[in-house]
């Protein structure tokens, strides 16, 4: 079995020692999934869901055993390896099943999230030639919807009940036997493509970000550091199995170190139903987005028995420093946030017996030569702002994507210098931490200052009337741009000139006061990416309109 028991996990010995080497020859699902099962069986995943008020635990012996029925099913339906295939299915066993019987048999899996509409189907079945789609029950109109627009797609498969035209996913696996060994398979190479995910199209169409076999070796350096997962951890990170989240927080990471993962599936964010879970099930390493800690630091915290908790994590988009102030003062740990995309693993992020300093991304990950640099890769001073980028020059980063899937070609646009462009801002300070300033497209230039708009955000949120906010440049002859701000209030309130005021002056006291909003506008909602992003771009296209 691949171990990682000897790597050195104190963060200023490995990030000077600690280098990850990806195996020329590797398959997670056998190599991690299958000899795990054989060698250390126990409970992989505990499944939670609230709707049926069901619950099972499933051993990695059970996932092993499943999902090698599935991969003799996909074959036996003709597809190939290379064959891709969109995978829809919520917070169940069976999105693992099918995942891992698509990697053992080089099915290229592409999950997606509940909330995809026919048109999102049908956009990315299209673009990666989809010969498949597996969807629970809940996708199934909006699959018979497209399929006629859809020409590749050839077998639809349902993890329920099974209508006309449609393969039942439990009969196709109970037609198979479990024997499907890797040594009657031509051997799987790191840099063959395993998945491909979708970025969430925060400032334009979604892009296929292909992942390859690297991919899930190298999220263990995502386990040993910023995670700092045990073998003996219950591990709970909310995310919706659509995203690359899911794959950091319910599958690479967990299964390499051999901790149990909890599936809840719940249809809404019902905070005190979450925190009660956190307790029920003596939840030890628990990460989630900062809008549920958000939430959560709107209860009473002393009434949760949270003692079971020794590792919180923060990531999807930076942490507020007043949100994490009150979670340490009620349950004892610090959360500590975290950054990577979908484009890379855990890259930069706040570690065990490190300082955190509120409010900052933390340091690079060990094994990672990132920095802040310019639009020509020249490394910037302390506090400036600039891209922020990982160094390719020297040895290709762990679980670094090699380019977007377009029209069957590797882009590499985001390359360049020597270095690949995140797409977000930061500034370094003299000790090496990151402070996150926003996407490259986000940022505000008014009256020559650059002006975060998460700065400027996180300020209008400490406000008890403010819900939600977003902020833009919206154009201005003097200034260039000026800082405006779209606020949703707290229910049972109504913006007015005079809350205006308040609101600016509020922010005046928080941050520099040039950083001000000088617009304001009181809205019901945001613009958002199905993942939960805020749309800025709409916001500036309709400033622009």
């Amino acid at each position: 079995m691949i171990t990682f028991d000897n790597i050195e996990r104190n963060y200023e010995i490995a990030s000077k020692s600690f280098s990850l080497d990806i195996p020329k020859f590797f398959n997670f699902a056998y190599d991690i999934l299958d000899v795990r099962a054989q060698q250390a069986d126990k409970v992989a995943l505990l499944a939670i869901d609230t709707v049926t008020g069901y619950k099972t635990s499933v051993t990695y012996s059970e996932l092993s055993k499943a999902s090698s029925q599935f991969g003799k099913a996909l074959l036996s339906l003709g597809l190939k390896r290379g064959d891709a295939a969109c995978v829809i299915i919520g917070r169940n066993p069976d999105w693992h099943k099918v995942l891992f019987g698509c990697m053992k048999v080089g099915v290229i899996s592409m999950p997606g999230t509940n909330l995809l509409t026919a048109k999102d189907i049908a956009y990315r079945v299209n673009e990666s030639e989809a010969k498949a789609v597996i969807v629970s029950p809940m996708h199934v109109e909006k699959v018979s919807q497209i399929i006629n627009e859809c020409p590749t797609l050839k077998h639809l498969i349902v993890t329920g009940d099974a209508p006309d035209n449609w393969l039942s996913f439990k009969e196709l696996c109970d037609k198979q036997d479990t024997n499907l060994n890797i040594e009657d398979l031509e051997p799987f190479t790191s840099n063959e493509t395993m998945m491909i995910y979708f970025t969430s199209g925060t400032t334009a169409l979604p892009k296929m970000v292909p992942r390859d076999f690297g991919y899930a070796y190298a999220h263990a350096a995502t386990a040993l550091f910023w995670m700092d997962l045990k073998e003996d951890d219950i591990h709970w990170t909310l995310t919706d199995t659509g995203w690359a989240k899911a794959a950091w927080g319910i599958l690479f990471p967990q299964m390499m170190i051999g901790c149990t993962t909890v599936l809840y599936d719940t249809p809404e964010m019902d905070p005190v139903e979450h925190l009660k879970a956190i307790s029920e099930y003596k939840v030890t390493t628990f990460c989630a987005p900062p809008t549920v800690y958000r939430l959560f630091v709107q209860q009473d915290l002393k009434q949760f028995n949270l003692k079971s908790l020794r590792r919180c994590l923060g990531a999807g988009e930076p942490l507020n420093p007043e949100v994490i102030r009150y979670w340490s003062e009620n349950t004892g740990t610090v959360i500590a946030d975290g950054y990577g995309q979908t484009e890379t693993i855990n890259i930069v992020g706040n570690f065990p017996g490190v300082e955190t300093r509120f409010g900052s991304m933390g340091k690079p990950v060990p094994g990672f030569d990132i920095n802040v640099v310019d639009d020509n890769g020249k490394i910037l001073p302390d506090g400036e702002v600039g891209h922020i980028a990982i160094c390719t020059e020297k040895k290709w980063p762990p679980g670094l994507f090699h380019g977007y899937l377009q029209n069957k070609v590797i882009v590499k646009d985001s390359f360049r210098h020597g270095w690949y462009y995140t797409g977000d801002t930061a500034s370094r300070d003299k000790d090496g931490y990151l402070w996150f300033v926003g996407r490259s497209d986000d940022l505000i230039s008014s009256a020559g200052y650059r002006i975060s708009p998460f700065e400027v955000e996180s300020a209008l949120l400490e406000h008890d009337l403010i819900a939600e906010s977003a902020v833009v440049g919206v154009p201005d002859e003097t200034r260039g741009q000026l800082v405006k701000a779209y606020i949703v209030l707290v229910e049972g309130y109504k913006g007015s000139n005079e809350l205006i005021r308040e609101i600016q002056d509020f922010c005046k006291n928080l941050t520099a006061p040039y950083k001000y909003p000088r617009k304001v506008e009181f809205v019901d909602s945001l613009p958002k990416t199905i993942s939960g992003k805020i749309r800025r771009v709409e916001l500036r296209e309709l400033e622009n309109k």
